[in-house]
C-alpha cells in the first residue's frame, strides 16, 4: 500500500506547469523551481523531482516515463507470484514423489 501524498494532484500539476513555464524563459530560467516551491510552501527538491518526471514523460529528458514504471513495477510482482506458486509446486511434487517411492506395509 502506497503511503499517503503530502500534496494534492491538482496541485502537483499546477507546480508542475508553473515550474516548466518559467524556465521555458531565459530571462526567469535560473531559480525557476525554487522560486515556485517558495510560493507554494513546499520544499524545491520535491518540485525539481516533479518537474524531472515530467520531462521525462513528455520525452524532452530520457528515463523511465510514469507509465512504464507502474508497468514494470506490475510485472515484478507478477514474477513474484509466479516464482512462488513455483516453488510450492516443486515442493508439493518432491513431496509426493518421495511418499511413491516409500514401500507400503502389509
Amino acid at each position: 500500500m502506497a503511503a499517503p501524498r503530502k500534496y494534492g494532484d491538482e496541485l502537483r500539476e499546477r507546480a508542475t506547469r508553473m515550474a516548466v513555464e518559467l524556465r521555458q524563459d531565459p530571462a526567469t530560467k535560473s531559480g525557476a523551481i525554487t522560486r515556485v516551491a517558495g510560493q507554494l510552501g513546499m520544499h524545491p527538491e520535491t518540485l525539481r523531482n516533479w518537474v524531472r518526471q515530467a520531462e521525462i514523460d513528455g520525452g524532452v529528458r530520457a528515463g523511465t516515463t510514469t507509465a512504464d514504471g507502474e508497468r514494470i513495477a506490475q510485472l515484478e510482482q507478477e514474477v513474484r507470484e509466479l516464482r512462488r506458486a513455483n516453488h510450492i509446486l516443486k515442493t508439493a511434487s518432491a513431496f509426493f514423489a518421495a511418499e511413491l517411492d516409500r514401500p507400503t506395509s502389509r
